[in-house]
This record gives C-alpha cells, structure tokens and sequence, in this order.
C-alpha cells in the first residue's frame, strides 16, 4: 500500500444498504466520571447539545492491522502500567437493521500507548520515542500538519497478519455488552506513529462464549476503528508522556483509513475539562453492526486515493 492509496472493502464499499448505521447521541456518554467537571470537545458539523440517537447506515468497516491478538485478555481496565491521560470509552453496540442494543456481545479493543508502542509487538511498532526504526529521537514537537508526507504503514502498520513478538498485553481487552448493550473500558488516550492518525481499533464478535482461555466460538460481526479529533490529540500533545513522542504525527484529515463521514467513520464523541485534558478524557460512540455478517477485517484490497476520498 502507497502513501496515496486507501483500503477499500471487496463489497459494499460506500453503499447504502436497508442496514443502517448509527449516529452517536448524548445518551452514549459514558457514566464513568474521569475526574472533576468536563466539558464537551466541539467537533466539526456537531455542537454540545445531546442528540436523539438516529439510524443511518452501518458503522464504517475498516482493516484489522497486523497487531491485533485474539481475546484473550478478558477484562475493562487495560491500563496495566501504561502511562498517559486516562480514558474511560463507552461503547454502545446496537443491530443497525432494528437499533436494538445488542447483548453480549464480545467487544475487543487495543491500541499503542503514548509514544506509539504496541503491547505484543514493541520490536516491529512504528512508534516510540525515537520513531521508526529507533535511532536519536528527531529534533522538534508535534505540529498540526506533519513537514513532509507521512511514510510507514497505512492501515494500522505493515500489511498481513504478523505473529506477536513479545508476552505483553497492556492496552488490550474483551468485555460483554449488558443488556442495553453498552461496554465500558478504563484505558489511556492513546499516542500516534508515522503514518496513522491517532486511533483505538476495535472488533465485535457475536455467538461465542467466554471462557478460562478467552472468548471463543461464534464469529466477527465488526471491524473498525475510532478515531480522536484534531484538538483533543493537540491538546494531549501538550501534556507528558505524550510530549516526548516526537515521531511525526499524521492528522485526521491525511489519515488513509477514516474516512471523513464522523461518527459512522468511528469519530468519538469526546468530553474533557477544557484546558485540562491531563485530568482525563471521557469517550463514546454508538456502533451498528450486522450481527448475521462475518466481518473480520482481513477482506481488504487497495485502490488509488482521489481527492474526494
């Protein structure tokens, strides 16, 4: 894959369907206090009121990456010993064909930590404090727009599923949706490496069970990612650890893998104090999915970007 192209699904790409997705409303914020008052982050189109949750079309499939691990870490807090601005991510997970919340369901999500590392793959992760390929750390801080065009992996790293590298397995988890299907998770706002925007990826399995081992049986219904606006990751830029990442940043706007359409993309509706992101980040979004499809990210090919994409 080249800096200009993006990934696209083999079906379906961009299609209306009678399925349909979903617009995160008020009622998505999670319950989870970080800490103090917050205030809600403004995002492009969208002002602070709560909104009436709507139906629309399928939340945005997206590719899985080469660092994801199966469910095996069964739990809500993924922090372990990361450190970085404390995040609590409510997820909501409904069937887009009725908008009937979906219960247990099997929500995975894992994502780098502030200076770009991956649990499970540190040796093959684009970020860390010296960027890719280690070294002396580049001179400078993070900018709105990166100096150059963003090189590495789009799509979340080199493309194809790698085997993990390392026994760690901080910044990932599996939890069930309860019967409003809503999730919870305690993590970290996450840093960023050469070549993506700041994300968190994320998978729904249905028809499965846990167990001693992880979550087994039944299938991928959804694959995606979410997505942080341009001021909340300028913000956290501002704030330690995150202040040493100084990998150049690729910005929501370059991203190869959102694409544009908000929080059907997988743009979160995010509320923190206002000049005071330090003290914590509350996270949501409502997720449609098609919990009869198998969609498990692996099914992807490439097509040269336009400016519309």
């Amino acid at each position: 894959m080249t800096d200009n192209e993006v990934p696209q699904k083999r079906s379906r790409t961009g299609e209306l369907t009678r399925r349909q997705a979903v617009v995160a409303g008020g009622a998505a914020v999670a319950a989870v206090a970080v800490g103090g008052g917050v205030a809600q982050a403004r995002q492009p189109g969208r002002g602070t009121e709560p909104a009436r949750e709507e139906c629309y079309r399928l939340t945005a499939e997206t590719t899985e990456g080469p660092y994801y691990i199966d469910a095996d870490k069964i739990r809500r807090d993924v922090t372990e010993d990361r450190e970085g601005i404390p995040l609590a991510l409510r997820v909501k997970v409904i069937d887009s064909d009725t908008c009937r919340p979906l219960k247990h369901a099997a929500v995975d999500i894992w994502h780098c930590d502030a200076l770009g590392l991956y649990s499970g793959y540190e040796d093959a992760s684009q970020g860390g404090p010296g960027g890719p390929g280690g070294g002396e750390p580049p001179t400078g801080t993070p900018t709105d727009a990166p100096t150059d065009t963003p090189t590495g992996p789009p799509g979340g790293g080199a493309p194809g599923k790698t085997d993990p590298t390392d026994d760690k397995r901080y910044l990932r988890g599996t939890w069930l949706t309860d019967a409003h299907g809503h999730v919870d998770f305690r993590t970290v706002f996450p840093g960023w490496y050469r070549g993506r925007a700041v994300h968190i990826h994320t998978k729904v399995h249905v028809g499965g069970k846990m167990t001693d081992s992880g979550y087994e049986g039944g299938h991928t219904c959804h694959t995606g990612q979410f997505f942080f606006d341009e001021t909340s990751v300028l913000a956290s830029a501002e704030v330690d650890p995150y202040a040493t990442n100084t990998t150049e940043r690729t910005t929501l706007t370059e991203d190869t893998i959102y694409d544009r359409s908000g929080v059907s993309g997988g743009l979160l509706r995010l509320r923190y104090k206002k000049d005071d992101i330090a003290r914590g980040v509350v996270a949501s979004i409502t997720v449609g999915v098609d919990p009869d499809e198998t969609n498990d990210g692996e099914d992807w090919v490439t097509a040269t970007a336009t400016p519309s994409a």
